[in-house]
């Protein structure tokens, strides 16, 4: 399953900096990923410093 991004967004940008498939956009109130494109690999994942993005 694709990744998303949790409430705890700080938008802070790290998690769009880290895909690699540039899955990852700003959205309205924090970043979103598209689960068309995102590969499931973790890597925003790793690079958060809140934790936001999750598997589904």
């Amino acid at each position: 399953m694709a990744y998303v991004i949790s409430d705890s967004c700080i938008s802070c940008g790290a998690c769009a900096a880290g895909c690699p498939v540039e899955a990852i956009s700003e959205g309205e109130t924090q970043y979103q990923i598209n689960p068309d494109v995102c590969i499931e690999c973790g890597a925003c994942a790793d690079v958060c410093p809140v934790g936001a993005p999750a598997q589904e």
